[in-house]
């Protein structure tokens, strides 16, 4: 892999994490938490509020490991060691991060 095909690569990650960053922000209210007297919201009106609540805050659990994995393969980056694989060192497809940049294993590995 060249430097050009890194470069790229890095400023993918790079808008990915200004993406999930942005969705973070925007998010903040959907998790916030739900009102718990039935006088002012009914019984199924408050169990779908707290299903979205549910909802949301695995959404954003996910958004955060998604980040982690950006933030790893960014550092990768800075290190000289992006596009091998943590398994067995081999040279990751252009291919397969072109699809997912922040990849870890190759794909004889992933199985």
């Amino acid at each position: 892999m060249n430097q050009h095909d890194v470069d790229k690569f890095k400023s993918q990650l790079l808008a990915q994490q200004a993406e999930l960053a942005d969705m973070e922000s925007l998010s903040k209210d959907s998790t916030a938490t739900v009102e718990l007297d039935q006088s002012s919201v009914g019984r199924l009106s408050r169990m779908d509020a707290l299903q979205g609540q549910q909802m949301a805050l695995e959404t954003g659990r996910r958004r955060k490991q998604e980040l982690q994995r950006i933030r790893a393969a960014l550092d990768r980056i800075e290190n000289g060691e992006f596009g091998y694989c943590l398994s067995c060192g081999d040279e990751i497809a252009v291919g397969r991060l072109t699809i997912n940049p922040a990849a870890i294993r190759c794909v004889r590995c992933s199985d």
